[in-house]
């Protein structure tokens, strides 16, 4: 199962690796897209639940990073709740 990172940025301009078990988010997040606040999140539950989801179906266990890395997210997102127009930026995939 690879792994992969993908990169965004926030709507205040700050860029963060993001860490996934699987190479499923490559199926939620393209490199350029921008996302509405509470769309990004949304796909990132997705996308980190269904990966979370694989190392469980390989592994037998789910995969505690994926889901750090989601309240990471979420955490980081709080700052622009409310912030009309808050987009976030997906600047790559690797």
């Amino acid at each position: 199962m690879p792994v992969m990172y993908f990169r965004i940025r926030w709507p205040d301009g700050a860029e963060a690796n993001c860490y996934s078990p699987s190479s499923i988010v490559s199926e939620f997040f393209k490199p350029g897209d921008r996302y509405a606040l509470h769309e990004f999140l949304e796909r990132s539950r997705e996308a980190l639940g269904n990966a979370s989801e694989r190392v469980r179906q390989k592994y037998g266990y789910a995969c505690s990073a994926a889901m750090d890395q989601l309240a990471q997210i979420e955490h980081d997102a709080l700052r622009f709740v409310g912030v009309p127009d808050a987009v976030v930026t997906v600047l790559g995939l690797n």
